[in-house]
């Protein structure tokens, strides 16, 4: 019997959901993309010092991807143990293992010091923080809509995605704190900085996410004892369909972002004579941009559907590339900031959708794998091999233009997809039966 002194839990606030959300995944992709910009600028050189310039840059890019590899494995085992155990706990998990490896990362001795050890201990820290992120946006999404009403679930679905500009902005202003520097204090200790910091931050995270409380609808399939056993073995089983889709759609997103947010920063400064700081300042003021469009976007979700909002942002992703790298390729500031600026509004809009539209179609009991998998899978493809594929593509003809090419034939297969997807299927029965109830955040 419950103590009658004792006032009854309050539901979180939207305030609360957001913070948990959002500042999670603000640190985990703080921490991805500090790794992202100094494979661009600075891991050639200190890592695989022993490559030609381009084969430098290969191998750091290479390194880079290995962190995509690792991404769905871990959103299979934390979204196992997320549709088993809850969304709080993997939460708590996938920052402190993302924040660890990325703080080590920065004490990492270089090639000069410990020889070929030191590019194996940078795979083996970003297989780390691979593994790690590959749980963490799933989660935060979660975490969010499943305390969310149905007409407010694609906004609190995007408080997740604030975390990835947000993460670029931080990541960028931390490089920007120390691309001043000389190039011997930059290469020496300059780039350090940004990783040790990630300490401070994810002190905020964990603060923040412990104090959350669990999903209401997990909490109701916990009650009704309707929790799967192996979620991702059913989740192949039952929705194959439905999981390839999502992670064909997953894919543009990505691959528009890390040609802006990690290939061009190589291809700006080695190819056009961008000066470092222009380009992540141009990087750093598109967020602001990318932010309001994925407001405005998600808010269109709920008004309109989620996948009709991801169609027009996947329609913008193919036509978008061929004229963002002729606007770069002028040599022009003015230009190039026109053009990461229009490619933040082609992220936004997916952003925004995405996560309210993922949360739609797959069931609760393999929601936390389905939409990790999906999400992470599209990523390898999208954002892990197109900074490879770019640089290669480059070196064998000369031209920006294959570059261009290659990032809207992803966007294409994207848009193909997401026509597949059946919005609100899994709720409306058509997959797994009646939903469970939905609770309504105190406003």
């Amino acid at each position: 019997m419950s103590d009658p002194s004792t006032p009854p839990a309050r539901p979180p606030s939207r305030g609360g959901i957001f913070a948990a959300s959002f500042v999670g995944t603000s640190i985990e992709w703080y921490d991805y993309y500090i790794f992202g910009t100094a494979a661009a600028l600075v891991f050639g050189t200190l890592f695989f010092p022993q490559f030609s310039s381009v084969a430098g840059t290969l191998a750091a890019f290479g390194t880079f991807a290995v962190g995509f590899v690792a991404r769905p494995l871990g959103a299979a085992v934390i979204g196992h143990y997320g549709d088993r155990i809850g969304r709080k706990a993997m939460l708590v998990l996938t920052l402190l293992l993302t924040g660890g490896a990325t703080a080590l990362i920065g004490l990492l001795p270089t090639y000069a010091a410990i020889g070929v050890a030191a590019p194996l201990l940078l795979v083996l820290l970003r297989l780390l923080q691979g593994f790690g992120v590959g749980g963490e946006w799933g989660g935060a999404v979660l975490i969010a809509t499943e305390h969310a009403s149905p007409r407010r679930r694609a906004l609190y679905g995007s408080f997740a995605q604030f975390g990835v500009p947000i993460g670029v902005l931080t990541s960028n202003l931390a490089f920007l704190a120390v691309a001043g520097l000389s190039d011997e204090a930059f290469l020496s200790w300059g780039w350090r900085i940004p990783f040790l910091l990630s300490v401070v931050l994810v002190v905020v995270g964990f603060v923040v996410r412990s104090r959350l409380q669990e999903a209401p609808e997990f909490e109701e399939v916990k009650r009704r004892r309707e929790v799967s056993t192996v979620p991702v073995a059913e989740l192949v089983r039952r929705h194959p369909r439905v999981l390839t889709l999502a992670s064909l759609a997953s894919i543009a997103p990505p691959a528009v972002g890390y040609t802006v947010i990690v290939y061009m920063l190589s291809y700006g400064t080695t190819v056009l004579d961008y000066e470092r700081t222009t380009l992540l300042t141009l990087i750093m003021l598109s967020t602001v941009v990318w932010v309001a469009t994925i407001t405005a976007a998600a808010v269109l979700s709920d008004r309109f559907g989620s996948r009709p909002v991801f169609i027009v942002g996947a329609v913008t992703a193919v036509v978008w590339p061929v004229p963002m790298f002729a606007l770069v390729n002028t040599g022009s500031p003015g230009l190039a900031g026109v053009a990461f600026a229009v490619a933040a509004v082609v992220q936004g809009i997916m952003a925004g959708a995405q996560g309210g539209l993922f949360s739609e179609i797959f069931p609760v009991r393999v929601r936390y794998s389905g939409i990790s998998i999906a999400y992470q899978v599209g990523g390898m493809v999208g954002g892990a091999v197109t900074p490879i594929v770019a640089t290669a593509l480059f070196g064998a003809t000369g031209s920006s233009t294959p570059i261009a090419l290659y990032v809207t034939a992803l966007s294409a297969l994207s848009l193909l997809a997401v026509f597949g997807l059946r919005e609100g299927s899994a709720r409306s029965g058509a997959e797994t039966g009646p939903a469970a109830p939905v609770r309504s955040p105190q406003e």
